[in-house]
Protein backbone atom coordinates (compact mmCIF):
# COMPACT_ATOMS: atom_id res chain seq x y z
CA UNK A 1 0.00 0.00 0.00
CA UNK A 2 1.30 3.30 -0.79
CA UNK A 3 1.43 6.61 1.28
CA UNK A 4 -1.45 8.25 -0.13
CA UNK A 5 -3.42 4.81 0.10
CA UNK A 6 -2.80 4.29 3.88
CA UNK A 7 -4.15 8.39 3.78
CA UNK A 8 -7.62 7.46 2.16
CA UNK A 9 -7.91 4.45 3.96
CA UNK A 10 -7.66 5.90 7.53
CA UNK A 11 -9.71 9.32 6.98
CA UNK A 12 -6.84 11.50 6.73
CA UNK A 13 -6.76 12.93 3.39
CA UNK A 14 -9.16 15.73 4.22
CA UNK A 15 -11.23 18.20 2.20
CA UNK A 16 -12.80 21.68 2.87
CA UNK A 17 -11.34 24.79 3.96
CA UNK A 18 -7.93 24.96 5.65
CA UNK A 19 -5.25 27.14 6.67
CA UNK A 20 -2.09 25.87 6.95
CA UNK A 21 0.86 26.17 9.04
CA UNK A 22 2.90 28.06 6.28
CA UNK A 23 -0.50 30.84 6.23
CA UNK A 24 -1.74 29.74 2.92
CA UNK A 25 -5.23 28.32 2.62
CA UNK A 26 -6.08 25.15 0.67
CA UNK A 27 -9.15 22.67 0.23
CA UNK A 28 -6.91 19.97 1.37
CA UNK A 29 -5.43 18.72 4.22
CA UNK A 30 -3.17 15.34 4.88
CA UNK A 31 -3.82 14.74 8.49
CA UNK A 32 -0.64 12.95 9.42
CA UNK A 33 -1.19 12.43 13.16
CA UNK A 34 -4.86 10.51 12.01
CA UNK A 35 -2.36 8.01 9.84
CA UNK A 36 0.50 7.32 11.99
CA UNK A 37 -2.34 6.40 15.06
CA UNK A 38 -1.89 3.43 13.33
CA UNK A 39 1.77 1.59 14.13
CA UNK A 40 1.95 -0.39 10.82
CA UNK A 41 1.86 2.60 8.70
CA UNK A 42 3.83 4.41 11.11
CA UNK A 43 6.14 1.48 11.17
CA UNK A 44 6.36 0.70 6.95
CA UNK A 45 6.94 4.79 6.52
CA UNK A 46 9.69 5.29 8.78
CA UNK A 47 11.45 2.03 7.22
CA UNK A 48 10.91 3.10 3.70
CA UNK A 49 12.11 6.55 4.54
CA UNK A 50 15.17 5.31 6.59
CA UNK A 51 16.04 3.25 3.57
CA UNK A 52 15.67 6.10 1.27
CA UNK A 53 17.42 8.62 3.56
CA UNK A 54 20.52 6.16 3.83
CA UNK A 55 20.97 6.36 -0.18
CA UNK A 56 21.30 10.23 0.31
CA UNK A 57 23.81 10.08 2.85
CA UNK A 58 26.26 8.68 0.37
CA UNK A 59 27.73 6.20 3.13
CA UNK A 60 27.95 8.29 5.73
CA UNK A 61 26.78 7.11 9.21
CA UNK A 62 23.89 8.33 10.32
CA UNK A 63 24.40 9.81 14.07
CA UNK A 64 21.07 11.31 14.97
CA UNK A 65 17.26 12.00 13.57
CA UNK A 66 16.08 15.13 14.22
CA UNK A 67 12.12 16.40 13.87
CA UNK A 68 10.27 19.25 14.97
CA UNK A 69 7.35 18.91 17.11
CA UNK A 70 4.59 18.07 16.87
CA UNK A 71 3.86 16.48 13.67
CA UNK A 72 7.47 15.29 13.14
CA UNK A 73 7.95 13.06 16.45
CA UNK A 74 6.30 9.98 15.43
CA UNK A 75 7.89 9.73 12.39
CA UNK A 76 11.06 10.96 13.47
CA UNK A 77 11.19 8.12 16.07
CA UNK A 78 10.05 5.41 13.51
CA UNK A 79 12.77 6.70 11.10
CA UNK A 80 15.38 6.36 13.98
CA UNK A 81 14.29 3.34 15.29
CA UNK A 82 14.79 1.70 11.40
CA UNK A 83 18.36 3.64 11.71
CA UNK A 84 19.15 2.61 14.69
CA UNK A 85 19.97 5.79 16.15
CA UNK A 86 18.52 8.11 18.94
CA UNK A 87 15.80 10.55 18.24
CA UNK A 88 15.85 14.12 19.25
CA UNK A 89 13.02 16.95 18.26
CA UNK A 90 12.86 20.84 18.41
CA UNK A 91 10.41 22.76 19.99
CA UNK A 92 8.96 26.24 19.54
CA UNK A 93 10.04 28.93 22.53
CA UNK A 94 7.56 31.44 23.83
CA UNK A 95 8.72 33.96 21.29
CA UNK A 96 7.90 31.23 18.58
CA UNK A 97 11.73 30.32 17.64
CA UNK A 98 12.97 26.88 17.10
CA UNK A 99 15.07 25.60 19.69
CA UNK A 100 16.25 22.40 21.51
CA UNK A 101 15.08 21.65 24.97
CA UNK A 102 14.45 18.95 27.29
CA UNK A 103 18.27 18.26 27.83
CA UNK A 104 18.63 17.16 23.77
CA UNK A 105 21.51 18.20 22.23
CA UNK A 106 23.56 17.24 18.83
CA UNK A 107 27.31 17.09 19.10
CA UNK A 108 29.86 18.70 16.76
CA UNK A 109 30.42 16.53 14.07
CA UNK A 110 27.15 14.25 14.36
CA UNK A 111 25.44 13.29 10.92
CA UNK A 112 21.97 14.51 11.48
CA UNK A 113 18.99 13.69 9.08
CA UNK A 114 15.76 16.04 9.10
CA UNK A 115 12.27 14.20 9.34
CA UNK A 116 9.09 15.93 8.63
CA UNK A 117 5.35 14.59 8.92
CA UNK A 118 4.74 16.98 5.58
CA UNK A 119 6.68 19.61 4.03
CA UNK A 120 5.19 22.55 1.98
CA UNK A 121 7.33 25.37 1.98
CA UNK A 122 10.31 24.20 3.51
CA UNK A 123 10.62 26.99 6.12
CA UNK A 124 10.12 24.57 9.32
CA UNK A 125 12.63 22.41 7.76
CA UNK A 126 15.05 25.02 7.17
CA UNK A 127 14.59 26.26 10.66
CA UNK A 128 15.42 22.87 12.48
CA UNK A 129 18.19 22.46 9.74
CA UNK A 130 20.22 25.99 10.72
CA UNK A 131 19.37 25.03 14.12
CA UNK A 132 21.43 21.59 13.93
CA UNK A 133 24.07 23.18 12.36
CA UNK A 134 24.70 25.99 14.23
CA UNK A 135 25.19 23.53 17.16
CA UNK A 136 28.11 22.04 15.33
CA UNK A 137 26.07 19.02 13.08
CA UNK A 138 25.80 18.47 9.72
CA UNK A 139 22.64 17.82 8.40
CA UNK A 140 22.67 15.43 5.51
CA UNK A 141 19.33 15.35 4.33
CA UNK A 142 15.82 15.63 4.94
CA UNK A 143 13.18 13.07 4.96
CA UNK A 144 8.92 13.71 5.16
CA UNK A 145 5.98 11.26 4.44
CA UNK A 146 4.34 13.87 2.30
CA UNK A 147 5.80 16.82 0.01
CA UNK A 148 3.05 18.93 -0.89
CA UNK A 149 5.37 21.55 -2.64
CA UNK A 150 5.52 19.41 -5.78
CA UNK A 151 9.57 19.21 -5.14
CA UNK A 152 10.06 22.92 -4.71
CA UNK A 153 10.24 23.70 -1.27
CA UNK A 154 14.00 24.76 -0.98
CA UNK A 155 15.11 23.12 2.25
CA UNK A 156 18.97 23.67 1.64
CA UNK A 157 19.54 19.65 1.97
CA UNK A 158 18.79 16.66 -0.06
CA UNK A 159 15.52 15.94 0.34
CA UNK A 160 12.42 12.40 -0.23
CA UNK A 161 9.51 12.11 0.48
CA UNK A 162 7.65 9.15 0.00
CA UNK A 163 4.49 11.21 -1.74
CA UNK A 164 4.82 14.02 -3.77
CA UNK A 165 2.12 16.08 -4.52
CA UNK A 166 1.14 19.48 -6.05
CA UNK A 167 -1.23 20.81 -3.23
CA UNK A 168 -3.72 23.44 -4.02
CA UNK A 169 -3.15 26.51 -2.02
CA UNK A 170 -3.83 30.21 -1.93
CA UNK A 171 -3.12 33.30 -0.63
CA UNK A 172 -5.25 34.30 2.29
CA UNK A 173 -6.06 37.38 0.21
CA UNK A 174 -6.56 35.95 -3.06
CA UNK A 175 -8.59 32.57 -1.83
CA UNK A 176 -11.65 31.77 -3.71
CA UNK A 177 -13.15 29.75 -0.61
CA UNK A 178 -13.06 32.54 1.52
CA UNK A 179 -14.48 34.40 -0.77
CA UNK A 180 -17.79 32.06 -0.55
CA UNK A 181 -17.56 32.38 2.74
CA UNK A 182 -16.45 29.33 3.62
CA UNK A 183 -15.57 28.76 7.22
CA UNK A 184 -11.79 28.34 7.79
CA UNK A 185 -10.20 25.59 9.96
CA UNK A 186 -6.55 25.19 11.13
CA UNK A 187 -6.19 21.61 12.03
CA UNK A 188 -2.20 21.33 12.63
CA UNK A 189 -0.62 21.45 15.46
CA UNK A 190 0.61 25.20 15.61
CA UNK A 191 -1.56 27.96 16.56
CA UNK A 192 -0.18 30.60 14.69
Amino acid sequence: MSAIEAFYETGAYLRGHFRLTSGLHSPEYLQCAKVLQHPRHAETFGQQLAERLQSLAGGRKIDVVVSPAMGGLIIGHEVARALGVRHIFTERDGEGKMTLRRGFAVEPGETAVVIEDVVTTGISSREVIDLIERDGAKVVALGSIIDRSGGKADTGVPRVALETLQAVTYQPEACPLCAEGIEVVKPGSRKA
